[in-house]
């Protein structure tokens, strides 16, 4: 057995002389899942402390763009004048999430996606009424509803009832000027948290859990060096994160993932994963990762997506998470869009959240002809492609991947070519296994007395395909679970 893996192992609780901190309920983590266990611990009448690791609060949340996946009829949603219930919701993510579905957590993720969403309302989390309707990875304004997991593309549009359910918490606020979504929602939160009486230590980080029999009571800890044992006398919630910055688990489980992780921090290194496996906890679907794809949703729906062949893969105006998917799972992370002069000039007309994927094309051609010797590929493969394209897209249909036909128009004229091989990072959605009420299950298929988890550290409702909003959405959903369900153990 190597040194690292006997520094995981668990600690008996009978070897320790002294404990340096106690409290009823103990949270490694202070972004969303940790954050919301907190306040339902406390809520519940327990004393809590929060573990962070870092020098703030707010972890990967407080960076991100700021959706959060809800739906069912929310009342922004029927403030904004879209329809939707709790089973349209779920069959979309059963469509959706990938193979493997958690039916049973996705089903209760979406029966209680009205009430959490206005849970994070009476907890002070702002969303505005307002629909963004375009193409893109988030709303370039404040707007607090957009789809962000593509409900209204081919194939899902015909799977279930097309609803926009990314709720962004709206991004200007007098108090803090102009932020991003994500940290207006771990803001209120954050407030309301620490309101409630819930105490932090920061600067410190997780080293080993620390258990009585079969039972977790508490966690060692270090800061700056010196190690600390915190004593949880009812439960442990781990809420440390994803494994993306775990080269080696990385290595092991989704080799997939090529360069730098995309939303997440240097924080996530699987410690919570790794200190629960050491304990005997089970863990699902550690392949599964979301594949980010650095291109403008505006563009890519006005154009044509091509792979290596000159080939068409994918309906262009789908989730750019999925496009990401297909591309690096599917297409060997070869990709190429095309479009002509005039939906270039249309896309940059428009106003978008993400600029800075707006760069040169990498070829310019008079010609679909010459645009393909420039870029390389098989005499007649892009322009044979291009010629079924335009004659479907003339008769304002996509038989071959269902493009809508708001975004149909023949390539005509001058047209151009972004080289978008390698476009493409990423983040782990797989981690340890729970049940509904956020308590770790052990490989026997128990749970661990006293162990509980939310977040990116166990595997929520997506396992495999994405939608953007779920990790917000299910860590803050059931970090709450995991609050209360060690409160009142």
């Amino acid at each position: 057995m190597s040194d690292q893996e006997t520094s995981l192992r668990p600690v008996a609780a009978e070897s320790i002389t002294e404990w340096d901190e106690t409290a009823d309920v103990v949270i490694a983590g202070y972004g969303i899942a940790g954050v919301c266990a907190a306040i339902e611990a406390a809520r519940a009448g327990a004393n809590v402390l929060i573990l962070e690791r870092t020098s703030g609060w707010g972890g990967a949340a407080s960076l991100a763009g700021g959706w959060v996946y809800l739906g069912g009829g929310t009342p922004l949603q029927q403030a904004l004048g879209f329809e939707d219930s709790p089973e349209n919701m779920e069959k979309f993510l059963l469509a959706a999430v990938g193979p493997g579905a958690d039916r049973a957590k996705i089903g209760d993720y979406s029966r209680g996606s009205v009430e959490h969403y206005n849970w994070l309302v009476g907890n002070g989390v702002p969303f505005k009424e307002a629909f963004w309707g375009e193409p893109g990875w988030e709303p370039p304004h404040d707007e607090g509803l957009g789809y962000s997991g593509g409900e209204n593309a081919a194939p899902f549009n015909a799977i279930a009832t097309p609803a926009p359910r990314g709720h962004v918490p709206q991004m200007s606020n007098k108090r803090t000027g102009s932020k991003g979504g994500g940290y207006m929602l771990m803001k209120p939160l954050a407030e309301t948290a620490e309101s409630l009486g819930v105490r932090v230590e920061y600067d410190i980080r997780l080293a080993r859990l620390i258990t009585d029999g079969e039972r977790v009571v508490g966690v060692l800890a270090k800061r700056y060096g010196k190690e600390i044992a915190v004593r949880a006398e009812r439960g442990v919630v781990l809420a440390t994160g994803s494994f993306a910055y775990a080269e080696q688990m990385i290595s092991d489980y989704a080799p997939q993932l090529i360069g730098r992780p995309g939303a997440a921090i240097e924080e996530h290194d699987g410690i919570g994963i790794k200190l629960a496996a050491a304990l005997g906890a089970a863990t699902s679907h550690l392949n599964a990762t979301e594949v980010a794809f650095f291109g403008d949703p505006q563009l890519m729906a006005r154009g044509i997506m091509v792979n290596g062949r000159g080939q068409r893969y994918v309906p262009e105006d789908t989730y750019p998470g999925r496009i990401g998917q297909m591309t690096l799972f599917h297409q060997e992370n070869q990709a190429y869009l095309v479009i002509d002069e005039r939906a270039h000039e249309e896309a940059l007309a428009t106003e978008t959240s993400t600029p800075f994927f707006r760069v040169p094309p990498t070829w310019a051609a008079e010609t679909v002809a010459e645009l393909e010797i420039d870029m390389g590929l098989p005499e007649r493969a892009l322009q044979s492609t291009v010629e079924v394209y335009n004659h479907y897209a003339a008769e304002g249909t996509d038989p071959l991947f269902g493009k809508k036909e708001q975004w149909l128009r023949p390539l005509t004229g001058a047209v151009a070519a972004f080289d978008m091989r390698n476009f493409t990072a990423g983040f782990t959605l797989g981690g340890l296994r729970t049940d509904l009420d956020a308590r770790v299950l052990h490989v026997s298929g128990e749970p661990i007395a006293g162990l509980y988890a939310a977040g990116r550290c166990t595997s929520g409702i997506c396992t495999g395909g994405y939608v953007s909003g779920a990790s917000l959405g299910d860590g803050s959903f059931y970090g709450r679970r995991a609050g209360l369900a060690a409160a009142k153990n």
